[in-house]
């Protein structure tokens, strides 16, 4: 398995930049691949996009001429949903909905082999259909990361317990679903969610958990400078609604001037 230069980069205090992947055509893919970003984040939890879908994509980004990595986020916290996306050969594993320290172990116990977890072996294409088996076995627990959704008031409670989990490389914020879990849905710089995020923050930094967290162009610069070191900055539809939106206003100002 090749080094995680994004795990890289952040270990070394560096940020890092992708965007989401929810359209689940290789085209797609392969163009923001080529564009940049250091990851891209393809969604089974809110998108419709499968397992079979998922290696499509990952095919795509890993085959780009310009290094980035496939990342993905799965559908649940559950081992076989995480053993199947980190056999397509992902290298960002982001978890969803882990409340708990029991949520946390589960989760790296499933991402990593014994003796460290439970992850069953058969790494398919991530071991390059097993020509690379040896090399991905002694390298996947490593060049992995596992990433852990806050994003309840629960897991907010339970914020400490959670990123002291051994295994845990960062926690990921969902500024949107911790607005509608605190009861204030759609209001993200509602005080409560503005408090609760600081307090994820103030313990990641104590604990020396980097953060990351759903930004777009107006926020990158902020959340920089509130110290989150992976950032996703946008979508595939927001980048194709923003072309279409463009290209319309052109056609009007065009159209206004004759």
């Amino acid at each position: 398995m090749a080094k995680n230069f994004v795990k890289e980069k952040i270990s070394r205090g560096e940020p890092s930049f992708g965007a989401w992947i929810t359209i689940g055509h290789p085209d797609v893919a392969e163009i923001m691949a080529l564009m940049g970003f250091d990851f891209l984040l393809i969604d089974m939890e809110h998108s419709p996009i499968d397992y079979s879908t998922l290696q499509g994509l990952v095919q795509a980004i890993s085959a780009a001429s310009k290094p980035c990595l496939p990342f993905a986020r799965v559908p649940a916290a559950d081992y076989i949903a995480i053993k199947r996306t980190l056999d397509v050969g992902v290298y960002g594993l982001l978890v969803p909905h882990v409340d708990t320290k029991e949520d946390a172990e589960t989760v790296v116990k499933a991402a990593k082999y014994p003796p460290k977890g439970f992850r069953g072996f058969g790494p398919r294409r991530a071991s390059a259909y097993g020509l690379e088996l040896r090399e991905y076995a002694e390298s996947a627990d490593d060049e992995i990361m596992v990433i852990v959704q806050v994003e309840t008031r629960k897991a907010v409670e339970n914020v400490e317990e959670i990123l002291s989990v051994d295994g845990v490389d960062m926690y990921f914020i969902g500024p949107w679903d911790l607005a509608a879990t605190l009861g204030h849905c759609c209001q993200i710089d509602h005080p409560e969610v503005v408090e609760s995020i600081n307090k994820i923050i103030d313990v990641g930094k104590s604990l020396g958990v980097p953060g990351a967290i759903v930004s777009d162009e107006q926020n990158v610069a902020k959340h920089l400078a509130m110290g989150f070191k992976l950032m996703t900055v946008g979508a595939d539809s927001d980048y194709i609604m923003k072309g279409c939106k463009n290209a319309l206003k052109a056609v009007e100002a065009a159209k206004s001037s004759q």
